[in-house]
């Protein structure tokens, strides 16, 4: 059952002045709003491109380190039980288009294409069809979209089986058909085939589907046995991997606890609710705010579920426990959720015009500052800078550059040795950006083994009164401290400059005139 279309409605009050103008005035009228909104979206999508050439970041080096050794070593390389499905699709689509920078973000580019595509289809069977347009631009520009749409990452097809769900999800309204009802469990395990986090997601897609089945129960415990039985054969292999993530849960912690702005900020986008807030305004001044809509519980049930239940569980883990998950990209699992909250209070608004200025307001805003913005062309920072003035310093003598990994994992995990070091998924960027002098590799904290292996390092290029280098990341900034002191002794300490918020420091063997005092120190 098609919604019906907002466009082509008249609306009270203009009967009369509808009946004499020409017949093909709203057509003309609808041609040009439907024209706009494409415009609109266009915008919007656009705006993901602005970091489209940026160097690949930590966990998209990672990424690439999963796929580098070939599909045969795709499950070794990944570091934990289960089947992924992100690394097989990038290891295809490498092979298929190469390992270019950008050629790697336009395979998450049109996964996130196909599930604005996807959650537009759901919002045209809950909402008029400019409502729905509406909610997919407002998925379109939210900040953890604008960033993750670009990501080589699993998050933009973690992006599409939620959309996929949801889209399934309200076409069973209308269907009681077994394979549809198959096809919605088999949606929901794939989610978390790409983020094990994600199956916060999944108390709320069963709570939509009692709530969008509640009239009809033999219909709805027929198909939800169906849609249960088909997700537990589906989500059989990745229980491994869950296990393995609860069991060592702290390892993979860095974050801080969540502040609540974080929380109301993913809920409710700067742009998207000032921009609303003055197209309400209006639409209070001129009388066109229409509330029954607040009468309709199982579509407010429906959208307030999708949004609040995964964000609420991730907000809530990380307040209660130490396992602080409340990070951007995880929280993307609730993005297509508010982005249909935000298309139903759209809704609200009677008035195709009122609509229309919202959504041009909204598009433009964002655009004028993604355009404008200097950040706009950054997507995360990079180790490619820093590794290639290291490179360009080091490679002269050969000198050895010790780096500290930036992933928490390494506090837990021994360090690579040999030529491990290089192809190691602790030390990822160099995978990508590799180097051709030797690397000395040390945790991400100070710790005992960070002190034990950087003094016995200190002791040997003491020894061969060696040249070398130190590079760290912001949270080992204290590794490169304890190295500069331990060393003032036998080395000239120079910091050769911070790129992208790794810090490079250069030692430099001191004279036999500076050992004995001869010289200061500079």
């Amino acid at each position: 059952m098609e919604a019906p279309n907002v466009l082509s409605e008249s609306r009270a009050g203009t009967s009369g002045r509808r009946r004499a103008e020409p017949e093909w005035f709203p057509a003309i009228q609808d041609r040009t709003a439907y024209v706009i909104y494409a415009l609109a979206l266009t915008v919007a999508i656009s705006t993901w491109f602005g970091a489209i050439r940026a160097p690949l970041w930590l966990d998209e080096t990672v990424s690439f380190f999963v796929i580098k050794g070939g599909f045969s070593e795709i499950l070794s390389r990944q570091g934990w039980p289960g089947v992924p499905a992100y690394p097989y699709i990038l290891w295809l689509w490498a092979k298929a288009v190469g390992t270019g920078e950008v050629a790697l973000k336009i395979s998450s580019v049109l996964a996130m294409l196909g599930a604005v595509y996807l959650l537009y289809r759901s919002a045209r069977e809950l909402f008029d069809s400019d409502v729905a347009v509406i909610a997919a631009i407002v998925f379109c520009i939210h900040p953890i979209i604008l960033s993750e749409s670009i990501d080589v990452r699993p998050y933009p097809f973690a992006a599409l089986a939620i959309t996929s769900s949801i889209f399934v999800l309200v076409r069973l309204r209308h269907h009681d058909s077994n394979w549809l009802a198959a096809l919605f469990g088999l949606s929901a395990a794939c989610i978390v085939y790409f983020q094990f986090l994600f199956v916060v997601i999944l108390p709320a897609l069963v709570l939509c589907f009692f709530a969008i089945k509640a009239g009809a129960p033999k219909v709805l415990w027929r198909q939800f046995s169906v849609a249960l039985a088909t997700f537990a054969l589906a989500f059989l292999p990745v229980i491994p991997g869950l296990r393995y993530m609860f069991h060592t849960s702290g390892v993979h912690v860095y974050a801080e606890a969540p502040a609540f702005w974080q929380l109301r900020g993913t809920l409710a986008p700067a742009r998207v609710a000032l921009c609303l807030a003055a197209i309400l305004l209006i639409g209070g001044v001129v009388r066109r705010i229409d509330l029954r809509g607040l009468h309709e519980g199982r579509t407010i049930l429906f959208c307030g579920s999708l949004a609040l239940v995964p964000i609420l569980i991730l907000y809530g883990v990380s307040m209660g426990t130490s396992i602080h998950i409340f990070l951007a990209r995880y929280c993307i699992v609730a993005v297509p959720g508010i982005a249909l909250c935000w298309a139903w209070i759209v809704g609200l608004i009677n008035s195709r015009a009122l609509r229309l200025l919202f959504c041009t307001a909204l598009v433009a805003v964002t655009a004028y500052h993604s355009f404008r913005s200097p950040f706009s062309r950054a997507h995360n920072y990079t180790w490619k800078y820093a590794l290639e003035v290291a490179e360009k310093r080091a490679s002269a003598d050969n000198a050895p550059v010790l780096i500290c990994s930036d992933l928490p994992e390494s506090d837990y995990l021994p360090m690579p040795v040999g030529s491990a070091i290089k192809d190691s998924a602790l030390f990822a960027p160099l995978t990508y950006y590799p180097l051709s002098v030797p690397v000395v590799p040390l945790p991400r904290a100070l710790n005992k083994a960070a002190i034990q292996a950087g003094a016995q390092f200190l002791q040997e290029a003491t020894k061969r009164r060696e040249h070398f280098l130190a590079l760290a990341f912001e949270p080992s900034y204290e590794t490169l401290d304890w190295l500069a002191s331990n060393a003032e002794g036998t080395h000239r300490v120079h910091e050769v400059g911070i790129f992208d918020r790794v810090k490079i420091l250069e030692f430099i063997p001191r004279t036999p005139a500076e050992n004995s005092g001869g010289v200061g120190t500079p």
